[in-house]
């Protein structure tokens, strides 16, 4: 009972001071807003197009592509520059017609449309939409090249008039080559990219700008008075534990039924969210209880708790999307706790997931939470006991 007393003071702290207010509860419903507002909206995949050879037979293909409505076609004259946008983000996927595409069709010879992906779901999608695309075309091919073996006219002539056939011996067929996974799913909501990533960069910001309270309570004595009291050290760590982690939770539950609410964010699979967020809390209150413990001086632990918060956030890819980072930075990202957590909640929104698809995620968060929660009780139990 003593331990939920002291957890409740810390609440009551939370909601009684009118800035804090502001910062934890209305800023962050206002970020979502503005970008959400200012890059979110309906999102059409981009296609990148490169015909090498730049023949009839290619161009055709290029205009079907063109012509679809499930995706935006970018034309490029550099191979080169194709890969890197598409690993970079740029494009969400590639297509190369090659040099020989028309020569290989007429002679009945395999021609190969090369396509550039990221090892994700909705790329596959799309795969298949421009591999109806190519089907189609060889099927006109296939056709032109039955009525050419009967000698019933010439191959450039059968093509104008075997749009209805399905036999023949030439064949177009598309291999893929994989740069990675996809940046975004096709059916993302206009505020579904920018919520998660505010969730955890302002339950981790909250948590470590509120290890000053931690410090207050300390230098103004009352930390010690509870210790002269019949109240023992592990009632109060877990007063102020519980504290931290309440904060932390009713500011991601505001923030994840806010942006449900006011903004139709989906958040994947219930019970999957729910243990994220319990972790991120959990991973909050530690680090909270670790500043809260090594700092003695309040203003430098808020100053510093925003600083290393923001840090943080840039690194995990709260700021910029890990997709769009280079390999070396995605793997540096994932030192840090915001990254694991974005990889949950993108499993989640990005491709419907389940608990069982964010097992790593969920068991490498955990890790996080227990090793700073270890810290920061084992270093405050020392400051109140000397």
């Amino acid at each position: 009972m003593k331990a939920l007393a002291i957890t409740w003071v810390n609440v009551k702290r939370l909601v009684r001071d009118p800035s804090t207010i502001f910062f934890v509860f209305i800023f962050p419903m206002l970020l979502i807003l503005v970008l959400g507002a200012s890059f979110g909206g309906g999102f059409q995949p981009q296609v990148a197009v490169l015909d090498e050879g730049g023949g009839p037979f290619a161009q055709e293909l290029v205009d079907e592509m063109a012509g679809s409505e499930d995706f935006d076609t970018i034309s490029y004259d550099d191979r080169g520059a194709l890969l890197e946008d598409v690993e970079r983000g740029v494009a969400n996927m590639g297509v190369v017609v090659p040099a020989d595409y028309d020569e290989r069709l007429q002679s009945g010879a395999v021609a190969q449309v090369e396509f550039v992906g990221r090892l994700d779901q909705s790329v596959v999608q799309y795969r298949a939409t421009i591999e109806a695309i190519v089907a189609d075309q060889s099927a006109v091919f296939r056709a032109a090249r039955l009525v050419e073996a009967q000698g019933l006219a010439g191959f450039d002539d059968a093509v104008a008039s075997a749009q209805l056939a399905t036999t023949s011996t030439a064949r177009t067929v598309v291999v893929r080559e994989s740069t990675g996974e996809s940046v975004f799913g096709e059916d993302l909501g206009q505020f579904d990219l920018g919520a998660p990533a505010n969730l955890i960069l302002f339950v981790f910001l909250t948590s470590l700008a509120g290890s000053a309270a931690l410090i207050n309570t300390r230098r103004l004595g009352v930390s010690r008075r509870m210790v002269s009291t019949p109240t023992s050290i592990g009632q109060i760590l877990l007063g102020e534990t519980g504290g931290r982690f309440s904060i932390a939770m009713i500011q991601g539950l505001f923030i994840m039924v806010g942006a449900a609410v006011a903004f139709q964010v989906r958040w994947g699979n219930l019970a999957a969210s729910s243990v994220l967020l319990i972790l991120l809390a959990l991973v909050g209150a530690g680090a909270g209880m670790l500043m809260g413990a090594i700092f003695d001086n309040d203003e430098q632990a808020g100053s510093m708790g925003v600083f290393i918060g923001l840090g943080l956030a840039a690194l995990g890819g709260c700021m910029v999307p890990l997709e769009i980072f280079p390999d070396t930075m995605v793997k540096i990202a994932h030192i840090t706790p915001h990254a694991w957590a974005l990889d949950g909640f993108a499993e989640l929104i990005r491709r419907g997931g389940t608990i069982g698809d964010i097992l790593v995620e969920i068991v490498v968060l955990a890790a996080f939470g227990v090793a700073l929660l270890t810290l920061g009780t084992w270093r405050l139990r020392a400051k109140l006991t000397h």
